[in-house]
């Protein structure tokens, strides 16, 4: 909440503003006496974007509901909305754009580091579907440094009818528990973590029902996080035996598997 009200007071923007270390005394002088709003030329507008998305009212009254799930099983979220977060979205078209912002945000404090470490593995790829994809950020990306690929982004209906147009990316609304869109190679990043290892196998066998692909997951992990032990075993179970863990510059590690 101290993060949320600098942020609100546009304290970052004053800061990046001098283009120095300044004074608390400077910053006081320069605090807005009307309405704040962000500049998009700030170099954290990600970081702020995600503080002031957590610290929503939606996203902070599902934690008052942690003890009750403790001792009731269950979903926060849902014990505070009645509905599962993804239905939320769906009936709630500023948090599906707040939602999908944040995701947007975290996506570029990682791309670059993923796309220099992992340069050459494109190679040879002539498609690439990003699951969950959101507005695209990520799928796009990737297409503008490789446009020998055709990319698509796969969500949720809802979600790519709000996605902008990307050059050499195809937005598909779908349902990953029930049919992925077909590609050379699929990749994931933070989607597999929101699921339990049953769900999990159930997306991944998704991923190649149809044909053999390679797969491809930056840092994943549902309803809770694994260890690298663990991965291997939910890939196996999966029928993706073999698999590499890259590490990049950024918090995330790239997971690299092969179907069976």
């Amino acid at each position: 909440m101290a993060l949320k009200c600098a942020v609100e007071l546009g304290i970052p923007d004053i800061i990046n503003s001098h283009g120095r270390p300044v004074t608390i005394s400077e910053i006081a002088n320069s605090l807005p006496t009307t309405t704040f709003s962000s500049s998009s030329s700030s170099p954290d507008i990600g970081y702020l974007t995600r503080v002031m998305s957590a610290t929503l009212p939606w996203l902070l009254n599902p934690w008052q509901y942690m003890g009750n799930c403790v001792r009731e099983g269950g979903s926060p979220f849902k014990k505070a909305h009645g509905v599962e977060v993804w239905d939320f979205s769906l009936a709630n078209p500023q948090f599906n754009h707040l939602f999908n912002d944040s995701m947007r945000c975290a996506t570029e404090i990682i791309i670059h580091a993923m796309l220099v470490k992992y340069k050459d593995g494109f190679d040879g790829m002539e498609s690439l579907v990003d699951v969950c994809g959101g507005t695209g950020a990520m799928i796009a990306e990737i297409v503008k440094g490789n446009p020998h690929i055709r990319g698509i982004n796969f969500d949720l209906p809802h979600v790519v009818a709000t996605a902008p147009e990307h050059q050499g990316v195809e937005h598909v609304g779908g349902d990953m528990f029930v049919h992925i869109a077909e590609a050379d190679a699929v990749i994931m990043k933070w989607i597999l973590h929101d699921w339990g290892d049953e769900d999990c196998v159930k997306i991944l066998r998704n991923c190649h029902k149809e044909e053999e692909w390679e797969m491809m997951i930056a840092h994943t992990s549902g309803g809770k996080e694994r260890t690298e032990v663990e991965w291997k075993m939910l890939l196996n179970n999966a029928g993706f035996p073999r698999c590499n863990v890259i590490q990049i510059t950024a918090f995330p590690s790239i997971i690299e598997a092969f179907p069976e």
